[in-house]
């Protein structure tokens, strides 16, 4: 059983304001969601390699705090981006 989505009317109104490029964005990330989702036991997605800047103290604080918890920084990252992607 597929669960419901809701959306609260602030939301609906947000989004009548969308614009077509927006639209496609947002069509994109949900098809994005839907075949991770599908696709999570059975085939991996592939990984891509990115770049990003950040202040080197936060990156050391987080690195730190990752390996005191014996966790891979970048797998917490990952977790992290999934976690806020699943709750918004």
């Amino acid at each position: 059983m597929k669960p419901v989505q809701y959306f609260t009317n602030e939301y609906l109104a947000q989004c009548s304001d969308a614009t077509p490029s927006q639209i496609l964005a947002f069509l994109e990330q949900f098809r994005l969601m839907q075949a991770y989702a599908l696709n999570k036991a059975s085939t991996p997605i592939p990984s891509k390699l990115i770049s990003i800047k950040m202040p080197e103290d936060l990156l050391a604080t987080f690195r730190a705090k990752c390996e005191v918890g014996n966790v891979k920084y970048q797998t917490q990252i990952k977790t992290l981006m999934k976690d806020w992607l699943t709750n918004q």
